[in-house]
């Protein structure tokens, strides 16, 4: 079983600095080329992976360039345009009510604020933090993914179950300038080794000050289950 340093704060810095030297090219993985694209990309990767977003907006973004695009879509068509993305039918109405927010309320523009970014169909806080950091370099939290949650809980940054819970803890313990690159490479790290059924704490760099370590702890804190 890992060691987690003390207070929380120093946990949260040697894991940033560690992760960093193990993903030093950490980003987002989704692609885009403007605000749009991105506020699109982001709301189609719900419970959907990157991989599949990225192959199913190379067409969809040639098709659809502008708000007024989207606004003027049906929701039936631009379900048909993403299908193979989980919720397609679900996503096809948020995409055709986002255009028609963007055209009717901020001039086909997508909004840099979280209040606005909120009240757009399909947009929670996750979402809109997304948008704000990379799309109008505006940071003001942490993205709580899937991966953030799980590893944020197995290294002992929190013990909250939820990502509106988990995301203020992380805040008071993770250095402001390192909240974007957080979640990237947390997002890195689960995806190479901390997976939900696959942590491979053998190959892992934070093993030695991780709670969950698998070689002692006989539980999964992200869980609270045995492992």
């Amino acid at each position: 079983m890992g060691t987690p340093l003390e207070p929380r704060s120093a946990q949260a810095e040697e894991v940033v600095e560690r992760l960093e030297e193990e993903y030093p090219d950490s980003t987002i993985s989704l692609r885009f080329s403007n605000r749009l694209e991105l506020l699109v990309a982001v709301v189609l990767s719900a419970q959907c992976t990157d991989e599949r977003v990225n192959e199913v907006t190379e067409e969809l973004f040639e098709k659809y360039e502008t708000a007024e695009d989207y606004a003027a879509a049906s929701e039936e068509q631009l379900a048909e345009d993403i299908y193979g993305i989980t919720f397609h039918n679900n996503k096809g109405g948020y995409l055709q009510g986002i255009g028609e927010i963007l055209v009717e309320e901020h001039d086909g523009e997508v909004p840099d604020t979280m209040s606005a970014l909120t009240d757009l169909p399909g947009v929670g806080r996750k979402t809109a933090n997304v948008v704000l950091q990379h799309g109008h370099d505006i940071v003001e939290g942490i993205v709580v993914d899937t991966h953030v949650q799980r590893l944020s809980r197995r290294l002992g940054l929190t013990e909250a179950e939820r990502p509106e819970t988990i995301e203020p803890d992380l805040q008071e313990v993770v250095p402001a300038g390192k909240w974007q690159e957080f979640t990237h490479l947390l997002i890195d790290h689960g995806r190479a080794v901390c997976g939900a059924r696959s942590a491979d704490c053998n190959a892992c760099v934070l093993a030695d000050i991780c709670p969950s370590e698998r070689g002692d702890s006989e539980v999964d804190l992200a869980s609270g289950e045995s492992w």
